[in-house]
């Protein structure tokens, strides 16, 4: 479990100096912590470092260090990327450009520590925002960090944070938080492709998804499915090179089966050991399509039952996080753990990302886009009929909709949550400012057409590093999909070119349609674990009635509690509720039990 702690200051401020000196003593005495940087200002620690996936690259003359793993733009799709180096003039530049050289010439997962001559430390995440970075200021110390625990215990001697309960409002109304503010007071993230100036607090946004979806590309049809699978095949060999051993968890659905392709027996050296999660259901059991694609890449294939056992009151001991955990796709960590343990395998392969970055999205929304870049010209017939099939309306409707979003944008509310009877009167009526809690991208009209800027919001939301339950014991998850040069293509590719046809991921069916076997290319059913999360629902019932009627988010009115025990009740009732929105009240109320003076009860009223 790859983490970081780091420590920033004016080192002429004697108190400051002092502060730091007293924790960065605290860290060097911990076995747990390896320096990855020491200098005056500021100090970098690392912890699960692997040579090859995770690591420390320094800058030259001491300016600051870069952590995790680095590819060059420059050797994608080469068979055996080199190792990085920046003590050189990449690093000096990186230094003097504050990370545009990163952002531009390199991509990865890392966050970079980057020192000016006038003693500054500046702090980038990269793109992807795959490691999470969050700060906390203590006693005038900039404390950067990956895990939230760590900060905890560095800062033991203090009170823990308090839950800010303004975005603790917004988390509920808005789902997850994208700005830099978290759920807790004092702690704040920093977003991905963002530079910070750790003494002034300034950011600037080194890396917008909203400018490069600006920015469309003009690729014919047989191009931009050539290079849509160059750049898949690139980016996934290049993360593979990572590992030696590696799992890939395999659906049988589209995106992990390209996935599957590029790291068939002929593609790649790795061991790949393909695993198949399946539960009891209509769209749960996909085993009859993952045996076809693993057997297309000539590679072994497990087959493993979802937990059906799997207890949410697990969820009431995961270590503190800034925000929230969704832990529904979560709830096979154990048997990930004990896979990779037993396989000697380090990393998970999923395909993750996929729906957002190929289009999967059954909506209308390419229409508008056409006309929006197109106008009605000769092609705007088809694609017209295009954005009926794929959003199940009529080829006027289609139409309508497309001419409204291009004369009153506005009227259709785009980033507006749909209104849920679990949620109180009093929190639906908030006035909250909404762009505290945004992207700050979002926060203003995009210009965007409405199917790319749907695309584009859902791709600016990185996925979870870090296992909430197994921690060290999980492989390390690897979403190959959501690397920095893939997005930025899908970003730059119309809507109309992804879907052409009137179906999701068109063109990425199109891409891999000789890589795939022919039913899972043309297929159009898309399973889950929805009836799964139903049915851990079902078995934890009391459980859930327990913690969600008796807990702090009724005590303070954020939630119906009468529709709730309705909802919970296993009576017919009127009111309409996914399930999902209950597992993510408990993740909530889960969360709140950490930081609250009072621990939650069972339903049988024991403390927990």
């Amino acid at each position: 479990m790859f983490r970081y702690i780091a420590l920033a200051w004016d080192d002429a401020h004697a108190t400051h100096a002092s502060t730091a000196l007293r924790l960065g003593l605290e860290l060097k005495a911990s076995r747990d912590w390896e320096p990855a940087h020491s200098r005056p200002g500021l100090q970098v620690y690392i912890t699960g470092g692997r040579e090859g996936a995770n690591a420390a690259y320094p800058l030259p003359a001491g300016q600051g260090v870069v952590l995790g793993k680095l590819f060059r733009r420059s050797e994608l799709g080469s068979p055996a990327p080199k190792a990085v180096s920046l003590v050189g003039p990449d690093g000096d530049n990186a230094v003097r450009d504050a990370g545009a050289t990163l952002v531009h010439d390199f991509w990865g997962r890392y966050v970079a520590f980057l020192r000016t001559p006038s003693g500054q430390t500046r702090l980038l995440r990269d793109p992807s925002g795959t490691l999470p970075c969050f700060v906390t200021v203590h006693e005038g110390v900039s404390i950067v960090f990956s895990w939230l625990e760590d900060a905890l215990d560095l800062l033991s001697h203090i009170a823990l944070p308090r839950i800010e309960d303004a975005a603790l409002a917004a988390y509920l109304l808005l789902g997850e938080l994208g700005g830099q503010e978290t759920a807790l007071r004092g702690i704040s993230q920093v977003l991905p492709g963002q530079c910070i100036d750790l003494e002034t607090g300034k950011a600037t946004q080194l890396w917008n998804a909203v400018d490069i979806a600006r920015a469309p590309a003009t690729y014919g049809a047989e191009e931009a499915a050539q290079t849509l699978r160059h750049l898949v095949r690139a980016c996934t060999h290049a993360w593979a090179s990572c590992y030696d051993t590696l799992l890939l968890r395999l659906s049988g659905g589209v995106d992990s089966s390209i996935l599957a392709s590029c790291l068939a027996a002929t593609e790649s050296p790795n061991d790949v050991l393909c695993v198949n999660y399946h539960s009891p259901g209509s769209d749960s059991d996909e085993r009859f399509y993952a045996r076809l694609s693993a057997a297309r890449a000539g590679r072994d294939l497990i087959e493993r039952e979802r937990e059906p056992g799997f207890e949410i009151a697990q969820t009431l001991s995961i270590p503190r996080m800034p925000a929230p955990v969704h832990y529904v796709g979560s709830m096979n960590a154990r048997s990930d753990a004990r896979l990779a343990t037993a396989h000697s395998a380090t990393a998970m392969f999923t395909g993750a990302g996929g729906d957002q970055l190929f289009f999967e999205f059954g909506a209308w929304w390419p229409i508008a886009d056409y006309l929006r870049g197109r106008g009605i010209d000769r092609g705007f017939a088809n694609a017209a009929l295009d954005a009926a099939r794929l959003g199940k309306v009529s080829v006027w409707r289609a139409i309508a909709l497309a001419l409204a979003d291009r004369i009153h944008p506005a009227l259709l509310k785009r980033d507006q949550a749909p209104r849920s009877v679990l949620l109180s009167e009093g929190l639906l009526r908030m006035d909250l400012a909404r762009e505290r809690y945004v992207h700050p991208a979002l926060s203003r009209p995009t210009g965007l057409p409405i199917g790319k800027h749907m695309q584009t919001r859902a791709l600016m939301h990185p996925l979870g590093y870090y296992d909430p339950f197994e921690q060290d014991a999980a492989p390390e998850f690897v979403h190959p999909l959501l690397s920095q040069p893939l997005v930025e293509l899908c970003l730059r590719l119309p809507t109309y070119q992804l879907t052409e046809g009137g179906n999701g991921r068109a063109l990425a069916r199109r891409a891999f349609a000789s890589d795939l076997p022919a039913r899972i290319a043309c297929r159009r059913s898309k399973g889950g674990m929805e009836e799964h999360a139903v049915a851990v629902l079902r078995n934890n019932i009391d459980f859930a009635r327990g913690l969600l009627l008796e807990g702090e988010l009724v005590r303070r009115q954020l939630i119906d509690r009468s529709n709730v025990e309705e909802i919970l009740s296993g009576r017919p009732t009127a009111l309409v509720s996914h399930p999902s929105q209950i597992h993510t009240l408990i993740a909530i109320e889960a969360w709140l039990s950490r930081w609250t003076d009072t621990p939650p009860t069972t339903h049988h009223g024991r403390r927990r």
